[in-house]
């Protein structure tokens, strides 16, 4: 009896299944493909490419930099400018130094491609003080006699500079550069106090107390930039700067007249002077040039084929 009553069930789910499919519309059936050809190739729909940004490949950007700067120069030279003043023969500089300034500057560049550019930029150097101390043994009574110099030094130096990015890895791209230019210094303030060995001091002044040299600069980078966008970067650098000698203005003595006498005139020199400068800086692109590589185009699968 249990038997009999699974078999009526089982054939009433079948009749009531065969009359659902019997009142089915056509309509919502996937359309019947009829056969194909033998050796005939399905036709393959293709999704339309999406542009993906890779990189930048170029552009014109604007810079910003701010630096600390070590300087140094070698030698304190003199240059006679009175022939009929007899210099000492004893004559020595026994030490001399250039405190450390800050710098401001800016520029525009253009990037070449993803491991080249150029900029040229403008660069204010902030006034540092200088001194040296110099000491000889003729017109002394005792020891030594000695001379005090000081002055103030500052500078904007033009350049033009060139890069190479050595690649990135994780937004982080090490770089190289090299660059020429001039600068022009301005030195004021400048004095020399001599101290005679009986006592007596002498002063010596600047002729002119706003004097500017240019002088031919080079410089060599390295560092590493930080990409925050295509559009953003920051640096991080090292760089070496080559002033060459730098030139002072004559300084006469005051006390006898030294102007127009026969007493001792000169202009000194800061002689190989350069900086040790690290750097902070932005770039910021205008309107970089965006890479564009079409996405890969993946094939749709084949249509389905019913059969029957």
């Amino acid at each position: 009896m249990h038997s009999l009553s699974v078999a009526l069930l089982a054939g009433a789910t079948i009749a009531s299944a065969f009359s659902s499919a019997q009142a089915a519309d056509p309509a919502d059936l996937p359309p019947i493909m009829g056969p194909q050809p033998i050796g005939a190739v399905p036709v393959i729909q293709q999704v339309a490419p999406v542009p993906v940004i890779q990189d930048f490949g170029g552009g014109w950007y604007l810079r910003g930099d701010i630096s600390i700067g070590v300087q140094r120069f070698k030698e304190f030279d003199h240059v006679q400018t009175n022939s009929a003043f007899v210099w000492p023969a004893s004559w020595r500089i026994e030490q001399q130094e250039v405190s450390d300034t800050t710098t401001f500057g800016g520029g525009i560049g253009f990037q070449w491609n993803s491991w080249l550019r150029f900029d040229v930029t403008a660069e204010s150097r902030g006034k540092s003080r200088f001194s040296a101390i110099g000491s000889y043994t003729e017109f002394c009574t005792v020891g030594r006699c000695f001379d005090t110099y000081q002055g103030n030094h500052s500078a904007i130096s033009l350049m033009a500079n060139g890069y190479v990015d050595l690649g990135t890895w994780l937004n982080l791209t090490p770089f190289v550069g090299a660059g020429a230019g001039y600068t022009r210094h301005s030195i004021s303030g400048l004095s020399d106090a001599g101290f005679l060995s009986n006592g007596l001091t002498g002063f010596g002044y600047a002729s002119n107390n706003d004097f500017s040299d240019w002088t031919f600069t080079w410089a060599l980078h390295a560092g590493i930039a930080y990409c925050l966008s295509n559009n953003f970067k920051l640096e991080l650098a090292y760089r070496y700067m080559n002033f060459g000698n730098v030139n002072t203005s004559i300084i006469d003595c005051a006390s006898g007249g030294c102007s127009t006498g026969s007493g001792a005139r000169a202009f000194y020199t800061l002689r190989e002077m350069d900086s040790h400068d690290l750097r902070f800086g932005i770039r910021w692109m205008l309107a970089p040039e965006a890479v564009v590589a079409p996405a890969p185009a993946y094939p749709l699968p084949p249509p389905l084929i019913r059969k029957g």
